[in-house]
Order: structure tokens, then C-alpha cells, then sequence
């Protein structure tokens, strides 16, 4: 009598098996089930599995496909296998400390070695020489935070000059620092800004070049300000229907609400704060993304955000062609 597998052995003997078939070009099933040590019977059993994977609402872009002909099979994944993957920082940080556990038990520089340094690098880690893991936020110099501090200690103004990513401009500007804080990966100032007259919050790996005045000043008292991107009433709501290709978006950016679609892509509500943040995004998605509506703002339609988006297009290709 035959031994009985367990479902997650059968599992981990379907995952084996799918990429090897995926890849090649139409093996034989006597091919498969040679390699893989496994019954015919066995095999078309576990194939006819793979038939009812995908993902809602299961239409064939979201199954995966496999194809009999003469005796040879042919596997074409679904389209959500050509987005990479992507990790929380949390998730991220989790594979890298229980990774970093096995490189020390396994030792040397191999494979599993260089991929935790790749790891280690787009999460901004350090791995120490026994195995600690150093963390840093952001890409702020030490320096920066040490000058930042220092005036907040001794109320002392700060000039400095800063990219505004929304706006894509530099402005030069005094302010008045109140606190140094992290989110998200990233160090922010929040300082009362003399240009506005009013309390503001500014990305530390924004800030181009920063000096300290002799001028002191008196505290404002307690400021209140949220770090990162906070939607004012006023914004724009701009909805975008994107491809199945453009789904990371709403992992990257905030948004207001996501909906699904039926071809696997998705329709999101974004606030956005400036015009030429969203063209640049456009940009960047090209055909992906469609501008369905734009409410709010200072007026602004979706004739005028295709033209903006087209005035960006036609000016970066007359400076290729320069």
C-alpha cells in the first residue's frame, strides 16, 4: 500500500513542481514525473490542483494556466507573478534577523549571505559583527541631526534650504526648530517657519544646506504638527483606474479608499496636495493609470491634469532630443 502524503508535503511538491514546468518548454509528463519521483496518476491529480489557483475574481489573467497536448504540458502564471513582491519594513526586518540567524549557523559568504546583504541595504540595516542588527532612519547625515538638536537646545534660528518634492522647487528660509522626530524610515523637523507664518514640517533628507543663526528666539509653545503627508480639506480627490500592472500604488502611497476591478487592476481615491506631484506619478505610470475624476483644488479637471501630464511629457522629450 501506497505511503500517504501529507497536504503539506503534497504542497511543497506542487510548488517544486510548477515553476521547473513553467519554465521549460513543454516537458512530457513522463518527464515531470521522473524528475519529481511521482506517480503519473499522482501528477495529473496535483496538476488539476493548480488549475483552481489564482486570485478574485478569478478571470484568466488572475489563474493559473496549464495546457495538455500530446502527453507535454505547458504552465503560464498569472499576471500577479510578474509584480514583485513587496515587504513591510516589519516583515522585511523579520526575514532578515531569522536569516541572518542562518547565515551565522550555515557560516561563509554564500548565496543566502548575499541576499541578506541586499535585504540589509534596501532596509537601510546594518548587520553587526555578531549578528546585532543597527537600524537607521533615513538617509539624514548624523550631523544634521546633531545641528538640529543643538539649536532646539539653545533656541537658536536655523537658515536653510529646502526641496519641496510636491512643488519640485528649492526655497530658502529661516525657521524656528522645535522638535526632530522619525516616521516611516524617515527624520522630519518640526519648526514655526517665518516665510509662512506658521508651524510646518520638513524632511530632513530634503533639506539641502542648513545654518545656524546667531539670532535666538522664544519657543511658540507646544506644536502639534503630523509628520509625513496629512490631507487638508482642500486638496485635490483625484481618482485613477489603474492596470493590474500599477496595483502597487496603493501600497506605496496613501490613499482614501480602493476598489477592485474585474481585469484585477484596481480604481483608488487619492488627496494630493500639488499639481505636479500627481504629473509626475502620471508619469511614471504612463498607460497604467487613467484619470477618471478630479474634484476640489483650485479648479482643476481632468482636461486640465491630462494637459499638465501631456506639457511634462512633450517637455522631457524635446530635452532628449536636445
Amino acid at each position: 500500500m501506497a505511503e500517504r502524503i501529507t497536504s503539506s508535503a503534497r504542497l511543497r511538491r506542487i510548488l517544486a513542481i510548477v515553476p521547473w514546468v513553467a519554465e521549460g518548454d513543454g516537458p512530457t509528463i513522463e518527464e515531470i514525473s521522473a524528475r519529481f519521483d511521482i506517480s503519473r496518476s499522482d501528477l495529473l491529480a496535483d496538476l488539476w490542483v493548480v488549475f483552481m489557483v489564482g486570485l478574485p475574481p478569478y478571470t484568466p489573467d488572475t489563474l493559473i494556466d496549464v495546457v495538455f497536448e500530446d502527453d507535454r504540458v505547458w504552465i503560464t502564471l498569472g499576471d500577479y507573478f510578474r509584480r514583485p513582491l513587496r515587504l513591510t519594513a516589519s516583515e522585511g526586518l523579520a526575514l532578515l534577523a531569522a536569516g541572518d540567524a542562518g547565515a551565522d549557523a550555515s557560516g561563509g559568504d554564500g548565496p543566502l549571505a548575499r541576499a541578506l546583504s541586499k535585504l540589509a541595504a534596501a532596509l537601510g540595516v546594518n548587520l553587526g559583527d555578531e549578528g546585532e542588527l543597527d537600524v537607521s532612519l533615513g538617509s539624514t547625515h548624523p550631523e544634521t541631526l546633531r545641528l538640529f538638536n543643538d539649536a532646539i537646545a539653545r533656541n537658536r534660528v536655523v537658515e536653510i534650504e529646502y526641496y519641496t518634492f510636491g512643488r519640485d522647487e528649492v526655497s530658502r528660509r529661516q525657521v524656528e526648530p522645535a522638535r526632530v522626530t522619525a516616521k516611516d524610515g524617515a527624520w522630519y523637523l518640526v519648526a514655526w517657519c517665518r516665510q509662512a507664518a506658521d508651524e510646518r514640517v520638513f524632511r530632513l533628507d530634503r533639506i539641502t544646506s542648513a545654518e545656524v543663526l546667531d539670532e535666538r528666539f522664544e519657543p511658540h509653545g507646544d506644536m502639534t504638527s503630523e509628520v509625513g503627508y496629512v490631507a487638508a480639506a482642500d486638496d485635490l480627490r483625484v481618482a485613477l483606474r489603474l492596470d493590474p500592472s500599477a496595483r502597487w500604488v496603493p501600497e506605496y502611497y496613501p490613499v482614501l479608499n480602493c476598489k477592485p476591478a474585474r481585469d484585477g487592476g484596481v480604481t483608488v481615491t487619492m488627496a494630493v496636495s500639488e499639481l505636479p506631484w500627481l504629473v509626475r506619478l502620471l508619469l511614471r505610470l504612463g498607460p497604467a493609470a487613467t484619470v477618471v475624476s478630479v474634484e476640489g483644488g483650485g479648479g482643476e479637471t481632468v482636461a486640465t491634469v491630462r494637459s499638465a501630464v501631456l506639457g511634462a511629457a512633450e517637455e522631457i522629450a524635446a530635452r532628449y532630443r536636445q
